[in-house]
């Protein structure tokens, strides 16, 4: 079934225009992700659909997490495309991660197209509850008089 979109010609020029895109060469200009922070960690998932586990990189270098992946675009010349909207190529994104993470700790996975990453807060920046010490012996404040002269 074909479905007419009468705005398909101005989203193409539009796209093409602000991307620098020509031809059929067709790139990904965003990895869609979420985070989370759940209890003493944060959780990023990000969309990777059809991307081979093999190409996916995750490090961490200077504050900045960098997570980078690659897909593969057909290689079917014979094939008489009616539609070619998927995108292929190189994918990366760049987070900054705060003061309170414990980079050396971080872990991902990546399942069904969908990498995730979990970020742990370091142990010096988990809130933490603070004694007041006290002796057991009261002691009373006694007023005083300033007298002006």
């Amino acid at each position: 079934m074909l479905r007419f979109d009468p705005f398909s010609d101005l989203d193409a020029l539009t796209r093409g225009l602000l991307t620098n895109q020509t031809g059929s060469t067709r790139t990904p200009r965003f990895m869609p992700m979420d985070l989370c922070k759940i209890d003493d960690h944060y959780v990023l998932t990000a969309d990777l659909p059809g991307v081979d586990p093999g190409s996916v990189d995750v490090d961490v270098d200077n504050g900045t997490l960098t997570i980078s992946a690659h897909r593969t675009a057909r290689s079917d010349d014979s094939a008489q495309w009616l539609a070619n909207e998927r995108f292929f190529g190189s994918y990366r994104r760049q987070l900054a991660l705060g003061e309170g993470i414990d980079t050396g700790a971080i872990s991902a996975t990546y399942e069904n197209g969908v990498l995730t990453v979990t970020i742990p807060v370091a142990e010096r920046a988990k809130p933490r509850k603070i004694e007041v010490s006290h002796t057991g012996k009261q002691r009373s404040i006694e007023p005083t008089t300033v007298d002006s002269e």
